[in-house]
This record gives structure tokens, sequence and C-alpha cells, in this order.
């Protein structure tokens, strides 16, 4: 089997490597030009900027209200919001890449920007943001961490907007009526997830996510455990996605499903795991910042709490990173000067305090994060501390991988639930993930010589 896995990934790289290489002949042809040839224009910073949302629906109305803030602002200017879901936008993206009817500005987040870049789409933003009022005044790390995971030669295709950061929200209230500590071991955790669950009254300890967007969360419990601090071996070659130890976290993690957790867990994604967090009597929810006011609605502020991660046995806390969500601007715009105006409106003070004081995510505007909001929302509060804490230590997920977003998703999802299911051992699942990020990774250090 690993021999079939090893040709068809081998395949299909081979056929991205040769629509990218293809892309790039046709730029070079073209004086330079974005994707397909196309290299925009400045236009008239005037009329009408596309932009496309990459979480759609979630965050719809907040990203109405700062359009609204900007056309009063801008009345020369009229942004027209497509709102997309996160599960959706890259496959949309890379379509319209191909085809055509790409926006001006659209959401370009870390994890996503190495794929996009590598097909010529997207406008390097460095002059832009020297020569704009917000140099200076946004977040140095988040800049860095948009760059670094932009290709690898230093370019800046997406201005930040946030930060998010995994949070382990636990229902207090259960929590005390079963006298339980809070889950800030992974001890406790367990503990908690076992004791919280009667299957028979519909409780459960812990809800898991199996749906989309499943990996990078089963890869934040194996680290979190295993206490493994780097994704990449000593030599940069081999990753360490099927060390022992995290084999054996994964199959400890695994042991959850449908013992302590809900049978739809496995088919949940975020949405549909966060509603029934929200909804039920369920203990425990692995997320991140961007669910918190989801979280207040349903329970108000004292019902629950969001912590940062688990301490591993050694005492120290081990977490992946998460990716810094940010806004591009498209090659193929013919009216880049109207969309970077958007953009600069969009991560200026206000308007990203704003958005992030809904999103509940870490600001990337630096006067934004100083706002009374950040102190009075504990998750956020908690979660700025933990990233700043020397007893924290980030692994950082390969972004800048063109075949990240392949691998971590179409390719490996299905087999994770495979996992829950019992149809796939923990360590043929992590044996096959390791295989395909091995190979991406030398083809990405063959590319750089």
């Amino acid at each position: 089997m690993k021999i079939s896995i090893r040709r068809s990934r081998r395949a299909a790289i081979a056929v991205a490597l040769g629509s990218v290489l293809a892309l790039t002949a046709t730029a070079c042809g073209d004086d330079g030009g974005g994707a397909g040839g196309d290299k925009g224009a400045e236009g008239s910073g005037k009329g009408k900027v596309l932009f496309w949302d990459n979480n759609g629906g979630v965050r719809t109305d907040i990203w109405k209200e700062i359009i609204a803030d900007f056309e009063k602002a801008n009345p020369d200017i009229d942004v027209e919001y497509v709102g997309i879901a996160s599960t959706e936008y890259q496959s949309k993206v890379d379509t319209a890449i191909q085809g055509g009817g790409l926006p001006d500005v659209g959401g370009v987040g870390a994890a996503m920007i190495a794929a996009i870049s590598a097909q010529n789409a997207l406008d390097p933003l460095d002059d832009r943001l020297a020569k704009s009022s917000l140099n200076g005044k946004l977040n140095e790390d988040m800049v860095k961490s948009l760059k670094a995971a932009g290709g690898g030669d230093g370019t800046l295709y997406s201005i930040p907007t946030s930060a998010n950061n995994g949070v382990l929200y636990y229902r207090t209230d259960l929590f005390e009526k079963a006298g339980l500590e809070a889950p800030t071991t992974w001890d406790t955790f367990y503990e908690a997830a076992d004791k919280l669950t009667n299957a028979g009254k519909n409780e459960f300890g812990y809800t898991i996510r199996g749906g989309a967007g499943s990996i990078a969360q089963a890869l934040d419990a194996m680290y979190g455990q295993s206490g493994i601090t780097s994704f990449w071996d000593a030599s940069g070659e081999k990753t360490t996605v099927n060390d022992p130890k995290n084999v054996a976290a994964l199959e400890k993690y695994t042991a959850l499903f449908k013992k302590t957790t809900p049978a739809a867990d496995l088919n949940n994604d975020f949405t549909k795991m966060v509603a029934q967090w929200d909804s039920g009597t369920i203990g425990m929810l692995n997320h991140n910042l961007g669910s918190y006011q989801d979280h207040v609605k349903a329970f108000g502020t004292d019902k629950f709490r969001g912590i940062p991660q688990p301490i591993g046995p050694s005492g120290k806390r081990v977490q992946v990173s998460n990716p810094v969500d940010g806004l591009g601007l498209f090659k193929t715009s013919k009216n880049k000067e109207a969309a970077w105006k958007f953009i600069e409106f969009a991560t200026s003070h206000a308007e990203n305090s704003k958005f992030n004081e809904s999103a509940g995510q870490v600001p990337a505007n630096n006067d934004a994060a100083k706002d009374a909001w950040v102190q009075k929302a504990e998750p956020t509060k908690l979660a700025a501390e933990a990233l700043s804490d020397d007893s924290t230590t980030i692994v950082q997920l390969p972004y800048y991988l063109p075949d990240w977003g392949t691998i971590s998703k179409s390719d490996n999802e299905p087999n994770f639930q495979k996992v829950l299911l019992g149809k796939m051992s923990e360590k043929d699942f992590l044996d096959t993930l390791a295989e395909q990020l091995n190979t991406a990774q030398a083809e990405w250090n063959e590319q750089k010589g």
C-alpha cells in the first residue's frame, strides 16, 4: 500500500510542479505579469473593489461593518463583498487562478500563501507597506510569520489582520459540579474527559474534530503530549510527526472517540463542533480564539473558560503554530490603488480592533492590541501571555511548503477518519503523513538549491 501511495503522491506533485512552471513561464514571457500573464493595473484609485472573505458566514457581519465604514470614508470606492466558507476558499482561488475571475483583495492566511504565491498570483506588498501609514504599526512577529510562509524568498504577500491561538475551552459549571480541577495538564484533561461522560444522558467529556481541519488539531494534541519541540529533525529533512512518542500520543488522543466524545464528531468541522458544544452538555472543546464570541453568546462568561493548551509531563507547554491571517492583493487586479486603500483601512487601529474584538483574536495592529477589550477577553489575554511565555514552545508547521494544504487536508483528513473508526492504525497514518511531508520537503530543498 505504501508503494501505491508513494507513486500517486509523486505523480500529483509532478502535475502541480508542471502547472507552476507553466504559469511562471507565461509570466516571464509577459514582462513579469501575474497569473495567466495578467499583471493588472493601478487604476484610478476609485470605482469598484471585489473582496473575497476567506471565512465567509463566520466573519460576514463584521466585514460588512468594516466595508460600510470604508465606503463612508471613501465615497468614490465601492467594495463588493463575497463570503466564501473557509473549507472551500483555497479551491475557489485555485480555480480562479487557472480560469480567471480573481478578486482585487482576498483573505490570504499563512497556511495558503505558499500555494497561491507559487502560481504568481499575489502582488508583493513590501514597498506598499513601507510607504504606508501602517509602516511600523503592525506586529513584527506576525509580519515575519507571513513572510516565512510566503515561499522562502522573504517577500510579504499578505498584510496581517490577526493571530489565532489554540484554546482549550471548558465548562466551568460542569467541572465544579463534578469536583474537577481545571484541565491545565494533560493528565487532568483525560481525567475530566472520562468523568464528565455519561453517554446514556448524552453527556460527554470532550468533542474531537474528525471532519475538515482535523489534522492541525490532532498534531497539536500529539506534540503537546510528546513534548517534541520541532517539526523536523536536526537534518531538516525528516519530519518528527511519526516519532514513536507522537504515535503513542495520538493513540491516547484518538482513543477518546466514541468513548468520551459524541459519534457525530467523525464528520464535524469547526462550525458543527462549536455549535454542538454551545448547544449541549460537553465538558471540553479544542478550537481557537475565533469561536470565543460564539461561546459568550451561548453561555455568557460565567459558565466557561478558554485557557491555553495543557502543560505536558515536563512542565512545559508545547503547541503547534496557528496561522496568522491577512489580506492579499491579487496581481490581476485592475484597481490596485483602491484595493490597497481598503487593505490599509481594514488593518488600521480602529477597524482592526473592531474586527478582532468580534473574532476574539489577537490584533495585528499594535495600537489595537492595547485596547481595553483585549484585557477583558480572558482567552485572548491568556493566549497573548502564553505566546510570550518562556515556558511555551511553538512547533512551526511547514506552511511554506506549496503542498502543505493538500497534504494536511485532502490527502490525510480521510485517513484520520479511518483512524477514528479503527480501520487504520495511528502508526500507519503518521508514517504515511511523514512520507508525504519528507517528499515535499526534499523537493522544496531541491528547488531552493
